[in-house]
């Protein structure tokens, strides 16, 4: 998802940026040569926001051990406040690989640039729309002349807050959208008055709620709320990469879905406490949240997070019609070149997992 801040104590921020700038330093070709002991590919790759609850695989899968088991050395790096947006820095070559939404893939081809989908890490977006209990919005009905927050404009975030509008034959112009980002500047955002209502995830979710400045309005934050609220499952977190490079390093990239798929079968069989007791004390315990508020959070909205990896059947299709109802995408687009489910097929038969997920064919 695009340019979406991190919403952590700032000592964290400083940590993140120090790693988002080694990261991406150097060009794309030389991260992914043979290095270290035994030629081990290194990948690099860039997330929305390591620390989101709607992004904790790909740190999950390192302190797991996964991406080493699995023979791939994986560099993450996370979005900085202002910073490029990961799917922008996969797509320019700075980062092999990008932690983000489904719908970029979408929209890149809309733009004539090849990027696809290589494995499907949650059937939601992982949101919700946070308001002031005075705003009255219980639906997108009600946003008409209503300021809404949104991670920046152009984002995921400022998608779907179009997207819930339309359904309910609001257009864009009857209501005012503004980037308030994530974390404390969306909470001071909603505290101050500047805007009704915010989209967020956790745990600024939790955070909000906490303080009591806002209440979750509409929930997309799991598979079955999406449904309620879209129309169908909506594929957000994943990994993208351009199709160039996924041709030339299929081995690779089997790795990488094979370390994440692992981590999905473990989410799925795990406690919300055992993640959250392997993720970095900074991720759960911070400015924002106590560990005991992640947890909570993280039992709540667990449900968006897809047991094996798999894009669902329909997903495509809901995340297509939400880029042609806000405009992002007006011309023919082929679903199947957005998307593949064959390296996590694999992966879940390598590792004998059973799926339970329906995959999307060519059409989605």
């Amino acid at each position: 998802m695009s340019r979406r801040p991190v919403a952590v104590a700032a000592s964290l921020l400083t940590v993140l940026a120090l790693g988002a700038l080694s990261a991406c330093s150097g060009n794309s070709s030389a991260s992914t040569s043979s290095g270290g002991s035994g030629g081990t590919p290194t990948v690099k790759l860039m997330a929305g926001g390591l620390d989101k609850q709607i992004y904790l695989p790909y740190q999950l899968a390192q302190q797991l051990g996964f991406y080493k088991k699995y023979g791939v050395d994986v560099q993450l790096s996370t979005e900085q406040d202002g910073g490029v947006g990961a799917e922008e820095a996969m797509a320019s070559g700075q980062v092999d690989m990008a932690g983000a939404w489904y719908n970029h893939t979408i929209e890149f081809q809309a733009k004539g640039k090849a990027v696809e989908d290589v494995v499907q890490l949650s059937g939601a977006p992982g949101e919700r729309e946070m308001c002031t209990k005075k705003s009255g919005v219980t639906s997108g009905a009600d946003f008409k002349g209503k300021t809404l927050g949104v991670t920046d404009l152009g984002s995921g975030t400022d998608t779907l807050t179009q997207f819930l509008a339309a359904k309910k034959g609001v257009k864009t112009g009857q209501f005012h959208r503004i980037g308030v980002g994530a974390g404390s500047t969306a909470i001071a955002a909603l505290q101050n008055g500047k805007v009704d209502c915010v989209m967020t995830t956790q745990p600024t979710v939790a955070a909000i709620e906490k303080k009591g400045v806002g209440t979750s309005a509409i929930d997309l934050a799991t598979t079955r709320g999406a449904t309620a609220a879209m129309g169908g499952a909506y594929p957000a977190a994943s990994v993208l990469a351009r199709t160039d490079w996924v041709n030339s390093h299929k081995d690779t990239v089997q790795r990488v879905v094979d370390a994440l798929v692992a981590t999905m079968h473990w989410i799925n069989t795990h406690s919300t406490a055992d993640i959250a007791n392997k993720l970095p004390t900074s991720f759960v315990s911070n400015q924002l949240v106590s560990k005991a508020d992640y947890i909570t959070a993280l039992t709540q909205d667990k449900g968006q997070f897809l047991p094996d990896g798999i894009m669902p059947a329909g997903g495509p299709k809901t995340s297509l019609a939400t880029e042609q109802l806000v405009g992002n995408v007006k011309g023919s687009v082929d679903l199947s070149k957005t998307f593949t489910n064959e390296f996590a097929l694999q992966a879940n038969k390598t590792e004998g997992f059973k799926t339970t997920t329906t995959p999307a064919g060519p059409t989605g």
